[in-house]
């Protein structure tokens, strides 16, 4: 096949990858970020450009926002969501261009549009798929400049970091690349780059100044919670976690699968640097992008994102020499995909109780997950306990009154170890599982091993238990305990 053919192939199929599956959740909005990005949208208004929000910048909001109002369609949630998804992959499609001049190679580009990583936040509604774009630009800004600095380039970086700070404030360190490579060239054009930066940051993201309190606010909560001092239940995963050591085993196998993290780590046998001012200028970037981020408290994924490209880039130099395995390092990108093309496991879970569960049962679930099962009828009781509030008396009389459980995800039982599950699992509560609902395995790997929030947004693993022996209030109590 020539290469003409072969590059048509692959823009078809990230093509695919990005953009089958957007309306995943059939309905169902379980993605917090995304659902808050959306809600700030349907608040603007052309004389109100306050979103009220200030988690993330303004300029993927207005963004949003003005591409409706252009489309004469509502800035109502569900369209707020559908274009925030859309401009994740169209982000998600034009970075492969970005990598690929970084490092002109077909089975890097091949590797990256099956990374599995990068198709689920192409799906989601948020930040990253934009940040990693203006990274992968700054990236390759900087291999130009290195070559032939001129203000033009500089003038473009400029743009590309101040839409970066203005998506998320974090994205101020997609500066490194720019600075290094100016510092490499002797260019004098860092002022007028840092300047512009500064001035189109504030330009596309104003609120952050015209509403600076509330911005500070918002940015001292968000430093809070990343950095460990202001503990909150849904960073409890991360409670003596290793910091660099949880990220190499907790996210990059699951977000990369793991024959491109294996062949990652073989490729550093076979590097040979040939441009070393350019691959010092990446490899110093992302080391000290990784050493900064990889330190914090919070080590969500998503933290990770602009790195993502890192080991399919070493897989490549694994597999130019071993390429019969190529077919081996996307099976997990296309098994991912794969999950797009079925019902989302909360709405097969709601659906396994309507049609099983007898009307008024009564249902005890979670609260504190991403979001309630959906769907469920008015005729079940559903009792959606507080476990970030355990009292062992208060769940004894739950559990008393309840026929059903169900677990809607990992997210509480992987964190805490309560009593209730342990003995719920093991059968001692009286209840047995009927039903395990599961998504698409990470080839061979458990999604739900991973960091949380790999699996808890869009694919987690719901159980359903029903009583099949009812026990007192008080052996119920010593078994919570």
């Amino acid at each position: 096949m020539s290469f003409r053919y072969k590059v048509i192939l692959l823009i078809l199929l990230a093509s695919i990858t990005r953009f089958v599956g957007l309306d995943w959740g059939q309905g169902n909005y379980f993605h917090p970020d995304e659902n808050n990005m959306a809600t700030a949208i349907t608040k603007l208004n052309p004389n109100n450009l306050n979103p009220e929000f200030f988690a993330y910048g303004q300029f993927p909001l207005y963004l949003g926002f003005f591409t409706l109002k252009t489309l004469g369609v509502d800035n109502n949630f569900p369209n707020s969501i559908l274009i925030l998804r859309f401009y994740s992959a169209i982000f998600s499609l034009l970075s492969l261009y970005f990598f690929y001049k970084i490092y002109p190679n077909l089975i890097f580009i091949l590797l990256l549009i099956f990374s599995p990583s990068l198709i689920q936040l192409a799906h989601f509604g948020t930040t990253e798929s934009l940040l990693i774009l203006t990274f992968a630009t700054n990236l390759y800004i900087a291999k130009l400049i290195i070559k032939n600095p001129s203000i033009k380039l500089f003038f473009l970086a400029s743009l590309c970091t101040g839409i970066a700070i203005s998506t998320k404030i974090s994205g101020a360190i997609f500066i490194l690349p720019i600075v290094f490579s100016a510092i490499i060239s002797r260019s004098w054009y860092l002022i007028p780059y840092g300047t512009l930066t500064l001035v189109l940051s504030l330009l596309l993201s104003p609120y952050n100044l015209i509403a600076f309190s509330d911005f500070l606010s918002a940015l001292k909560y968000e430093t809070s919670v990343a950095t460990g001092t202001l503990p909150v239940f849904y960073t409890a995963q991360f409670r003596n976690s290793i910091p660099y050591v949880f990220q190499i085993k907790n996210i990059f196998p699951y977000i990369s699968g793991w024959p491109v993290f294996i062949f990652g780590l073989l490729s550093i046998y076979f590097i040979k640097i040939k441009n070393k001012k350019y691959v010092f200028v990446v490899l110093l970037s992302c080391f000290i992008y990784f050493l900064y981020f990889g330190q914090l408290y919070v080590k969500w994924t998503r933290f990770m994102s602009p790195l993502f490209f890192v080991f399919p880039l070493l897989a490549t130099l694994f597999l130019v020499r071993f390429p019969k395995w190529t077919i081996l390092s996307i099976l997990p990108g296309v098994m991912f995909f794969l999950q797009y093309l079925f019902i989302d496991t909360r709405v097969t879970a709601s659906k396994y109780l309507i049609e099983t569960i007898p009307k008024g049962s009564n249902v005890l679930s979670e609260s504190g997950n991403v979001a309630n099962i959906p769907v469920l009828p008015n005729n079940l009781k559903v009792n959606n306990y507080d476990f970030y509030e355990y009292n062992p008396t208060t769940l004894a009389e739950a559990l008393l009154e309840s026929e059903y459980i169900v677990v809607p995800s990992r997210r509480v039982f992987k964190n805490y170890s309560f009593n209730y599950y342990q003995n719920l699992f093991s059968g001692n509560l009286g209840f047995e599982e009927i039903k395990t609902i599961t998504p698409i395995s990470d080839f061979l790997l458990n999604p739900e091993n991973a960091e949380e929030t790999w699996s808890v947004f869009d694919r987690p693993t719901i159980r359903i238990y029903k009583k099949n022996n009812q026990l007192s209030f008080h052996q119920y109590k010593s078994l919570l305990e």
